[in-house]
């Protein structure tokens, strides 16, 4: 597998792991009868900050997918992931190092670094849809 399909793989990965904690963590609050099944919102406004900022992680993998995986699956469905591989595994990197920041804090130190690993997430697609589109 080329880094462009594993990078793709592990950012769907990525987002199916972040789902997958925010639903266990929804379960435990059913099972130990501390929310009803029926009283969660869907950006989980009436939970913890930690649990808000999950869902906001979460969401935020879902919105960047099409752009970020499209690229990916373009050079993947064309034969050119010699324009994505060497910065997929930066573009992941980044993706995971956004997420954690996310999830960790809301300290403006912790949102700058934040705003710098989707910096180069943008910075990297931007470079690869020129890089598709002129070759």
């Amino acid at each position: 597998m080329n880094a462009s399909a594993l990078v793709l793989t592990l950012f769907i990965a990525w987002t199916l792991l972040l789902l997958v904690a925010m639903e266990v963590l929804r379960t435990r609050l059913v099972v130990t009868g501390r929310m009803a099944p029926n009283a969660f919102q869907p950006d989980n406004a009436n939970l913890s900050p930690f649990m808000q900022r999950l869902a906001r992680s979460h969401a935020n993998c879902v919105e960047s997918l099409p752009v970020f995986g499209g690229l990916l699956l373009v050079a993947l469905a064309t034969g050119r992931t010699e324009l994505t591989d060497p910065l997929a595994p930066w573009l992941m990197a980044a993706r995971v190092l956004q997420s954690g920041l996310h999830l960790a804090s809301l300290s403006p130190a912790a949102v700058s670094a934040r705003f710098s690993a989707f910096a180069v997430q943008l910075a990297i697609a931007v470079y690869w849809t020129w890089a598709l589109l002129a070759r």
